[in-house]
């Protein structure tokens, strides 16, 4: 029985379990001890005080700057003699975008990405693509659990916070068809089931542009989905000779660190949404996304998720180089890699222009821009 003490003489008494919340005499002093319950008539509303959430941490564009620093020279200890792509890299990371590394085989493509994972302090997987590689082997499936025969979800790789698909183009399109979910909302159905990935969250993939033979080409949709493509291209002669003596007992990744942390990494991302963007450069951005859609040499310009992206890259560039706003050669820098891959070149015109990227950089050339 509970025991009880009476708040008007302090003698301890024992209640039985049948009279709790009921008015109970003392027996030392007579007196209850125990108020009646409190009734609510029958239409009394309840209300309920309803807190706004707090305020979320929002970093100015110096302690994003000194961030990315960090992780920036972190990466380098790694990547030798890339400084503009790494940067693009940390960017897309700021702008809660996926990258597309596009190049030939042992440029350090997928230790730049593993270099970018370890550096955040965030959980990554490593998806090595091959013809046979099926969805479920990247997102997982249900299996029976001996124990119980029951059957439970077996989550795949994709339920990482950054993911490496390697040679993404050498999976089937029914595989590759598996990442878009993932990639443009952040979740993933299987059987009536959507299953929310960790924040942050990020696809980096790599592809070999050359040989493609047994290959599977991305389709349109799904490099729209990418934010960045980027190229490392050789190094000069002077890095690779670094490059060997670094890893000569060693390769640096192995004893990379990380320089900052997943909760870190979101508050960048927030903060990187706060950085200012003026109506005239917002109209030089639509301006160059729409004059992609409008050029000779174009079958397919870029949708208005390049637009959105662009937007999202140049804030990231701006904070990382210390700018609470975003000016016109914030969006030139980062507008070949950002609207090129989404582009489709005339056969006719590839004489003139080769790719996509030729064609961004003869918008810029014929609006002011960087060449």
């Amino acid at each position: 029985m509970p025991k009880r003490v009476c708040q008007h003489c302090g003698q301890p008494l024992e209640i039985p379990d049948a009279l709790v919340g009921e008015p109970v005499a003392c027996p030392a002093c007579g007196k209850n001890i125990l108020e009646p319950r409190l009734v609510r008539p029958a239409n009394e509303k309840i209300k309920l005080t309803v807190l706004p959430p707090p305020p979320a941490e929002v970093f100015a564009a110096a302690r994003l700057a000194e961030l990315a620093r960090q992780i920036i020279a972190n990466v380098q200890t790694v990547i030798v003699g890339k400084p503009e792509q790494v940067t693009l890299a940390v960017a897309g990371l700021f702008a809660e975008g996926h990258i597309l590394f596009e190049d030939v085989p042992g440029v350090a493509k997928t230790m730049l990405s593993r270099a970018i994972a370890q550096s955040v302090g965030c959980s990554f997987k490593r998806i090595q693509c091959t013809p046979d590689l099926a969805p479920e082997h990247v997102i997982g499936g249900f299996i029976l659990d001996p124990t119980t025969g029951r059957p439970d979800f077996n989550f795949g790789p994709i339920f990482a916070q950054m993911v490496l698909v390697d040679e993404i183009n050498r999976a089937s399109p029914r595989t590759q068809s598996a990442l878009l979910e993932a990639m443009g909302e952040g979740m993933v159905s299987m059987d009536r089931v959507s299953y929310k990935l960790e924040k942050p969250f990020m696809v980096m993939a790599t592809q070999n542009p050359i040989d493609q033979e047994g290959t599977f080409r991305l389709p349109e949709a799904q490099m729209d989905r990418f934010l960045l493509r980027l190229s490392l291209g050789y190094p000069e002669a002077a890095q690779e000779k670094e490059m060997c003596f670094r890893a000569q007992q060693q390769h640096p990744i192995e004893n990379l660190q990380a320089v900052t942390t997943a909760e870190l990494v979101l508050k960048c991302q927030r903060s990187v949404r706060e950085i200012k963007i003026t109506p005239e450069v917002c109209d030089r951005l639509v301006a160059l996304t729409r004059a992609t859609r409008q050029h000779p040499a174009l079958r397919l310009g870029a949708s208005p998720r390049g637009s959105l992206g662009l937007f999202r890259m140049a804030q990231a560039l701006a904070a990382i180089q210390g700018n609470d706003f975003v000016t016109v050669e914030h969006l030139n820098a980062v507008a070949v890699p950002v609207l090129a891959h989404r582009l489709l070149v005339r056969r006719e015109a590839q004489k003139d222009f080769p790719d996509g990227a030729a064609v961004i950089r003869d918008i810029l050339a014929q609006t002011g821009g960087r060449e």
